[in-house]
């Protein structure tokens, strides 16, 4: 495979890992009132699993006060409904098939984030902002490595990341990279070491003169899971096997959140930052596979998990906060998607988002003032290898259809495979559910035949995207097993 780098662009990206202001103090405007931007992104984390979100037992006390503090989204998406494509939606604005992630990323994968994609970091970056990404990256196969592009390429002047999980655990990580130096065991647990990081780089390494992004991605509550032995003790109504462990997971993760908000709360910067908290899909499927004795995840009322494409796999915690701007205590069921997020602080942040591609996202900031959010674009999600029949959806309103397809039952979350480029390409979509969100959240009756009409108007909208979409998308040529 041809590098991605050549010497000149390899010195070029050590020179960028190298801390400096995001502008000269003569081009810095000292009256810069741009607000900082917080994205607190979840992994594997259930719509139902917080206090405020209605979970029986879990304690979160400091997300269900950043909730009080802003507003808790009802009616929030992640892009899709596994982890590299969810997190490539994210930062680019952009529906994953779209960017040609497909499927999570396996270490020493063909499968990146492509260099000219545009992320809100980079935009956020050339236009003054510092920015941070602490947690897991997982957008490439190659990670720390000049043949694919890492986290300083797609705009974050400061990293603190792992390809993908936390390793061999969220307990003792060792697999953390700091700025392209591998760091080496880091004692205590997963979501402390990168709040500690976050705090670290917020007091310590940010530049003070100029506003910023921090993205911090934990890797809570992904298996493998650990989780502080007196967190765990605390919950003796957790019976089953694995889920006094994975209450406490979640428990330890809103420790995390607010040792930060505290952090921007000592630092004055509170008044002047937006903080998104969400999760990057829905729960994993307790015993899916081998390790996933501790998925004790809930969706919520929802219909089907991770790896789904119900709303169970795609509807996900969301919290905003933003003071002077988000009345206290609200809640919203304004359709808001993690996809909505670049256009959304490109607006905030006073600079044009790119006009030389199909952004699928749209500005959430009308419902600041508890307007509508108007969707040029419906919000569709591809998974060509979920579990259950639709490996696509949209959804217009209160309605979403979903599309099944003439391709092979693949199995579920096991990543691109040689051969599986042209199945994408070649599938069609030949069946569909209809269903009311609104007056049948769960998905529990198909309208297909009492809905001949809206049937028709929404598949043809589903087919279309499904067509537009896939033919934009990166092919990759995935070499077939070594022997």
């Amino acid at each position: 495979m041809k590098r991605y780098m050549n010497l000149l662009s390899l010195v070029c990206l050590t020179a960028l890992m190298i801390r400096a202001p995001a502008l000269s103090a003569a081009e810095r405007d000292p009256s810069d009132k741009r607000p900082n931007f917080v994205v607190i992104l979840c992994d594997d984390l259930g719509y139902g699993d917080l206090g405020c979100y209605g979970h029986p037992h879990i304690r979160t006390p400091n997300l269900d006060r950043l909730a009080s503090q802003g507003v808790r989204l009802t009616d929030c998406y992640s892009a899709a409904p596994v982890c590299s494509p969810s997190r490539a939606g994210l930062l680019t604005g952009r529906t994953p098939s779209r960017v040609g992630i497909y499927d999570w990323i396996p270490a020493n994968h063909v499968m990146h984030l492509a260099p000219e994609e545009k992320t809100i970091a980079t935009l956020l970056r050339d236009a003054g902002y510092d920015t941070c990404h602490v947690g897991k990256w997982h957008l490439n196969g190659m990670f720390n490595s000049p043949e694919q592009p890492q986290p300083g390429d797609h705009g974050f002047r400061y990293w603190f990341s792992t390809q993908n999980n936390a390793a061999p655990s969220h307990e003792n990580v060792r697999n953390f990279v700091r700025n392209g130096k591998r760091v080496g065991p880091t004692k205590g647990y997963s979501c402390q070491v990168v709040a500690d990081e976050a705090i670290g780089w917020l007091r310590e390494k940010r530049d003070r003169e100029a506003p910023f992004f921090l993205f911090v991605c934990f890797h809570e509550p992904h298996e493998q899971i650990a989780s502080p032995p007196e967190l765990v003790e605390t919950y003796p109504e957790a019976t089953k096997r694995g889920e006094a462990l994975y209450y406490a997971n979640v428990t330890n993760m809103d420790l995390a959140v607010g040792r930060l908000m505290t952090a921007l709360d000592e630092e004055n910067l509170t008044d002047d930052t937006l903080v998104l908290f969400t999760s990057d899909n829905g729960p994993e499927t307790l015993g899916r596979y081998e390790n996933a004795w501790r998925s004790h995840g809930s969706p919520g009322p929802y219909r089907g998990m991770k790896l789904h494409l119900y709303e169970g796999g795609v509807r996900v915690p969301g919290i905003m906060c933003f003071p002077g701007h988000i009345e206290p205590g609200r809640e919203s069921s304004e359709v808001v998607s993690s996809l909505d997020i670049l256009p959304t602080f490109c607006e905030l942040a006073g600079i044009e988002p790119p006009h030389d591609r199909v952004l699928d996202g749209t500005s959430f900031t009308p419902l600041f003032d508890e307007k509508p959010v108007e969707r040029r674009v419906p919000l569709f999600w591809h998974y060509f290898r979920s579990i259950g029949e639709p490996k696509a959806a949209l959804r217009d309103g209160s309605w979403v259809v979903l599309g099944h397809w003439d391709g092979p039952e693949l199995a579920p979350g096991s990543g691109v495979h040689a051969g599986d480029m042209e199945i994408i390409n070649s599938a069609k979509l030949v069946g569909f559910e209809l269903y009311n969100l609104v007056d049948d959240p769960a998905e529990t009756r198909d309208l297909t035949t009492e809905e001949p009409e809206r049937l028709k108007e929404l598949s043809g909208r589903l087919v279309e995207m499904y067509q537009q979409v896939l033919s934009e998308g990166r092919r990759w040529n995935v070499p077939l097993p070594t022997p």
